[in-house]
This record gives structure tokens, sequence and C-alpha cells, in this order.
């Protein structure tokens, strides 16, 4: 008889318990929806090569809205934002930036932005900028003229509103600019001279380095922190998680490239002089800093017989750019083609499946372990 009502009690005591536990943590939940930042209440960062954006919102967690000026798939150097985007970037709390002649469009852009609320961040300042020689066609001031300005009108027509006259001035302007080609070059070499010349410049490719993303994502911090300074110490906190992840990578490619049997790799963008300088890898590149730069037929045939003189198996392309000069390398020494991600800006695939800086970055190492056997 006993056991007959032992049964019920117990069911009760139970169903009054799962009860309580319900309440505790429906409470539980309003709690974290009480003590999370509105959306009005967040920093509006905008931000240009992926890093940033990703740097940004593992420190910033849910104090930030983080934006990026580059759509999926962009390359940085000949990306033009939109009129809509600038708008967007003025009205924003901040817009963090490489500088160093990564971003094409940001001169422009910091002339028409520095009245206007945004606060405009530079976060390789006083970071020792790597230098690479490499070679320039002369006609590229003129087409920096053309892009400056086509920057500037695009902005001011979002002031005037006066999309016609916009639109015909525009047009005048690029008339205006078009650069005169000569189209005769009988001796290939004297075209040489005349029309390349040899300087030291800059590479801005500086994220691709852990260590050197240690200092961009420090410039982060600091941004932030003067941005909303009764979150700082959670800033902390995150930006430190970020440097140990960040220190672990560099001893993960010191690693796999002390390692490595070779040194040399044949890539069609040369954005890895930071892995040079910091690993001892040695890249030999088709194209220069920008993957406009194309090679003279000299230095084509340099590169060739470079490649074939270090037996190098593997053409190196980059995520975001094709390059009709690098296929015909490849084909030229027989090799096979792999791809490094130079992480300007993330293809459709990072986004879909929610890839981050170390994710693509440890898909760099795989690759490099490949090509570097």
């Amino acid at each position: 008889m006993k056991i007959k009502y032992i049964v019920p009690l117990l069911l009760l005591v139970i169903s009054t318990f799962l009860a309580g536990c319900a309440a505790e943590k429906k409470t539980n939940i309003n709690e974290v929806k009480d003590t999370a930042t509105p959306p009005s209440e967040r920093l509006k960062i905008f931000t240009t090569v992926f890093p940033l954006q990703d740097f940004t919102e593992k420190i910033g967690g849910e104090h930030v809205e983080v934006l990026s000026v580059f759509p999926v798939g962009t390359d940085a150097h000949t990306f033009e934002p939109t009129t809509k985007t600038m708008v967007e970037i003025a009205e924003a709390d901040a817009l963090l930036y490489i500088g160093a002649g990564v971003e094409g469009f940001i001169d422009a852009a910091i002339k028409i932005l520095q009245d206007e609320k945004v606060q405009l961040v530079k976060t390789t300042e006083g970071m020792e900028i790597a230098k690479v020689q490499e070679e320039h066609h002369h006609g590229e001031d003129t087409h920096d003229t053309e892009h400056n300005h086509h920057i500037d009108s695009n902005f001011e027509e979002s002031h005037s509103h006066d999309e016609h006259q916009h639109d015909a001035e525009h047009e005048h302007h690029e008339h205006d600019a078009e650069p005169e080609h000569n189209e005769n070059h009988e001796d290939e070499d004297e075209y040489d001279h005349d029309h390349h010349h040899n300087h030291d410049d800059i590479d801005p490719h500086v994220w691709l380095d852990p260590q050197l993303a240690i200092e961009l994502a420090e410039e982060v911090l600091h941004t932030l922190e003067e941005l909303k300074p009764e979150a700082k110490e959670e800033f902390k906190r995150n930006y430190d998680e970020l440097v140990v992840s960040l220190q672990d990578l560099d001893e993960e490619f010191k690693s796999v490239i002390d390692q490595s049997s070779k040194k040399e790799i044949l890539v069609s963008h040369a954005a890895y002089s930071y892995w040079e300088s910091r690993y001892g890898i040695k890249q030999i590149s088709v194209h220069g800093l920008s993957p406009t730069n194309e090679p003279t037929q000299k230095q084509l045939t340099t590169i060739i017989n470079t490649a074939k003189q270090y037996d190098i198996k593997f053409v190196i392309f980059d995520q975001n750019v094709t390059s009709k000069i690098a296929e015909m390398v490849k084909k030229e020494i027989n090799a096979e083609a792999l791809t490094l991600h130079n992480l300007e800006s993330r293809t459709e695939d990072d986004a879909k499946s929610g890839a981050d800086y170390f994710s693509i970055m440890r898909k760099n190492l795989e690759t490099l372990k490949k090509a570097l056997h």
C-alpha cells in the first residue's frame, strides 16, 4: 500500500523540481537579454581587409557591429566603394584600414571623410613596413588621378543629389584622363628601359605575419577603448585571448617551414615578403605587389628559368585573382596549381562556412607544406 502512495508523491516532487529548473532557466535567459548590448548602443565599425574585420569582431564582441568595405572575393588593390558605402562610412564610428598601398581607394576616401563623424584609423601607423624591389609602369600615376576623381565625384553626388550632372562630368574627366599608348615597341629592351623603373616599394600584407597581426590587433583595441571606455576591461580580455592564438599560430608557421626541405615558392602575386623575413621563405613572383603589375617578356623568361633552377613543382595562385600569365608559366614548367589565401577579402565559401583568420591561415599552412616538399 505504501508503494502505491509513494510513486505519485515522487512524481509530484520531480515535476515540481523540473518546473523550478525551467523557471530558473527562463530567468537566466532573460538576464542574458537584459545584459546584451542593444544594437543602437553598439559601435559601428567599418574595416577594409578581412583580418581587421575578424580582429574587431573578436575584440569588440557584443559591443560592435562590424561591416567590411570589401565584398566577398574582392581584390583590395583595385576595389572602389559605391556612393552608398561612402555615405555609410561617413556616419559610422570608425574606419579601420591598413594603408601602405593595399586599399586603392583610401587616399581619396580620407580626403573626403576627414571632416565627417567617422574616426579614421591607420592600423599600421608606426609599424615597420617591408620594402621590396618591384617594377612599375609609368601609366599608374594617370590611373590614380582618374581613380581619385571617381571617388570624389561619387561622394559629392550623394550630397548634391544631382545624378545627371555628375554622370556628365565623370564621363568628361574619364575621357580627358585616358592615357596615351604607344603601340610601336620594336625594341623590347628599349621599351623596358623607357617604360619601367626599379624602385623600392612597400608590401602592405602585414597581416600575413602573425607577429605583426598582434600589432594590428593592438590598434583595434586602442580604437575600441577610446570609443567605448566603459567596456575597456572586456576589450582587453578579448585582445589577450587573441594575442595567445596569434602567438600559437606563429609557432606553427615556424615549425612547418623549419621542417621543409626547400624554401622557394612560385607565386602569382608578391604578397608574401613578410614570410620571407620572418620564416626564411623565398618567393618568386609572376606579378608585383599589385596583381595588375605584369612582367615584361624579359622578366618572364627569368621567372621561368628560376623556377626550373629550383625544381619548383607548383605555381601558387591567390584566392581572389586570376592570372593568364601565371597559367602560362605553370604550363611552361609543367607545374601543378595551388592556392594561398591572401586574406584581403573572404570568398563566398569562407563566408558560408564561417571561416575566420585562423582557419584560413591554417589552410595556408597546409598549402605551404605541400609546396615546400
